[in-house]
């Protein structure tokens, strides 16, 4: 629990953005998904961490996020909550995951993501 296992780094020209990280950095991006391009930053042996480039919201136009792997988003999203957390975007389902958006008590923007 709490293990990190993914970022996400918000624009509003995805496009352009993963084509300057695949050229400065030699990352793979696979083909877009919903607004949202997926990353591999490891090669071979040397894995790195995963995750992808999306259109940011209005709520997170430009930035990055780490996404944090936990065994119940629900108690999670309370604890955050009960420690001054104010959560961005509530639970949302997707078809092997749940995931939310939350802000920490200093205006650090995470997601919180737990496989089914």
């Amino acid at each position: 629990m709490g293990r990190v296992i993914g970022f996400e780094l918000n624009s509003q020209d995805p496009k352009k953005a993963s084509a300057f990280y695949a050229k400065v950095f030699g990352w793979q991006v696979s083909s877009q998904q919903w607004d949202y391009y997926p990353v591999k930053t490891g090669k071979g042996e040397q894995l790195g961490i995963d995750g992808g480039i999306a259109k940011g919201p209005g709520d997170f136009p430009h930035g990055s996020r780490i996404q944090i792997e936990v065994d119940c988003i629900d108690e999670s999203i309370r604890s955050a909550k009960d420690n001054g957390a104010m959560v961005i975007r509530e639970k949302m389902e997707f078809e092997s995951f749940y995931l939310a958006y939350l802000v920490d008590p200093t205006g650090l923007g995470f997601g919180l993501v737990q496989q089914k």
